[in-house]
């Protein structure tokens, strides 16, 4: 089986991007899937959601996109957890400012995951939150983008300006690109602007839209201070439940292609 590989992408920030990629691989990987997730934001939130000090590594995301480095020799494999990493930090930074002088510059992830694809089944990637060349490679290399957002104002406007980009990809260097799906993160029912807001995506992307909603959860939140996914840190939690029933309603979706 060759992978699957998401990218998890919104420019805007705080919408649940780092805890979706997280908590995605951590689902997956503990249904034996062999998973890998990549961080290519340099502020490393991945990194340290699973555990890793950014500042303490040696070699990280940046060496694999100037190909100084393989992604098989930089993968580490965070204790307590069943999948790969490829680990960042703000040398992604200089990472950019380096490919942006280069030709096919937006290739170079995608080199790179050629020669690891046959070894794992989903590849989550976890993107900046900008329509950067760290995002580009991603789009280029993904086969889909799953879009976390917060139902509220500015989200809409936000969504449409990335879903611009997502043509432009498909129309230049990457035209299999598919949206997986709309994430709806941190949601609070209570909240009538929230509701309203939902409503409108269901409307406008129908079947997209995940069934599955991510609430708001004090325990998602706590997470990432222990290094850990919400789905080992606290696995009766709200939060960890919804991450696992959207991975098995990503399994229904593929389920459901291959029948028909």
């Amino acid at each position: 089986m060759t992978a699957r590989i998401i990218a998890v992408a919104n420019q805007k920030g705080g919408v649940g991007k780092t805890t979706t990629c997280v908590n995605l691989a951590a689902a997956f990987a503990g249904m034996n899937y062999p998973v890998a997730l990549l961080d290519l934001d340099p502020q490393g939130n991945a990194t340290i959601g699973c555990g890793i000090n950014p500042r303490k590594l040696m070699v990280s995301a940046c060496e694999v996109l100037l190909g100084e480095r393989s992604l098989q020799d930089t993968f580490l494999q965070p204790e307590g957890l069943k999948f790969d990493l490829l680990p960042s930090n703000g040398d992604l930074t200089a990472a950019e400012v380096i490919l942006l002088q280069r030709d096919e510059r937006e290739f170079a992830l995608k080199r790179a995951l050629e020669p690891v694809l046959a070894q794992y089944a989903w590849i989550f990637i976890d993107c900046p939150p900008s329509l950067s060349i760290l995002t580009l490679n991603a789009l280029t290399a993904a086969d889909s983008v799953l879009i976390p957002m917060q139902c509220e104002y500015y989200a809409l406007e936000g969504l449409t300006s990335l879903l611009n980009t997502i043509e432009q990809i498909r129309s230049s260097v990457n035209p299999n690109l598919e949206i997986e799906g709309l994430l709806r993160t941190m949601y609070d029912g209570r909240n009538n602007l929230a509701t309203a807001v939902s409503d409108q995506l269901i409307e406008n992307f129908g079947d997209r839209v995940y069934r599955t909603l991510v609430p708001r959860n004090i325990r998602v939140a706590e997470a990432p201070s222990y290094g850990l996914p919400v789905l080992l840190y606290d696995p009766r939690s709200k939060g960890a439940v919804a991450h696992l029933t959207l991975a098995g309603e990503m399994l229904r979706r593929y389920e459901k292609k291959e029948v028909i």
